[in-house]
């Protein structure tokens, strides 16, 4: 008997932790995962509808959302504005990059002005030493 319970108690941990452990490792179910991303679709597909773009440009540009969401969204959008005679709004941003694509560092610009503000101060500086130092000796003599 405590054999028994002590094995079911063991079986229904193992079980329990199944999901924890498809969690840790970054596993999810299909389904789920569409389920999750339906909503975000949508709103990408009613946001590239509203801004103009075609259909086919928000599936390339946004590849890991479900098409059938993005075209959800655009579908409605689309009725949306038609209903109330809505205009296109053209982005001002270009589109997002991809999650996962790693940015490049813009190199940051060699303070050129500053050099040669500091190169051209110093032989006015200089200019005007001079003659200073040439009145002093001058007056000394």
């Amino acid at each position: 008997m405590i054999k028994r319970t002590s094995l079911l108690v063991i079986a229904l941990l193992a079980l329990s932790g199944c999901d924890q452990i498809t969690q840790k490792l970054g596993l999810e179910d299909p389904a789920k995962k569409e389920a999750r991303l339906e909503p975000d679709g949508k709103a990408v597909g009613s946001g590239c509808r509203q801004s103009g773009r075609a259909i086919e440009d928000c599936y390339a540009i946004y590849t890991w959302l479900p098409k059938a969401s993005i075209f959800a969204g655009w579908r409605e959008m689309d009725e949306y504005m038609r209903e109330n005679k809505l205009e296109t709004i053209v982005p001002v941003l270009p589109p997002p990059e991809k999650p996962g694509t790693v940015k490049k560092k813009k190199a940051a610009p060699a303070p050129v002005e500053e050099a040669v503000d500091k190169d051209e101060t110093k032989p006015s500086s200089d200019k005007a030493a001079a003659p200073k130092e040439e009145s002093k000796s001058t007056a000394k003599h």
